[in-house]
């Protein structure tokens, strides 16, 4: 079993296109989706769930787009 992480890393916006980019091809091809972040590669399996986060705070917005997936 891995260990708990939580990690948040900044991309320039060339970066963040393209692995937006390479998940929604992915997503529609049906296949895995494989990444790396903060130097860890993260494989997400099909059957992970997909959702959008938005959350307001003393004049302050964040969208979150997330997926979740339990390991096997």
């Amino acid at each position: 079993m891995s260990k708990d992480r939580d990690v948040e890393k900044d991309y320039p916006l060339s970066q963040f296109i393209s692995k937006i980019r390479r998940l929604a091809d992915d997503l529609e091809a049906g296949t895995p989706f494989e990444i790396q972040i903060a130097g860890e590669r993260i494989y997400v399996p099909v059957r992970a769930t997909y959702n959008i986060e938005h959350e307001r705070e003393e004049g302050s917005h964040e969208i979150e787009f997330q997926i979740k997936w339990e390991d096997d």
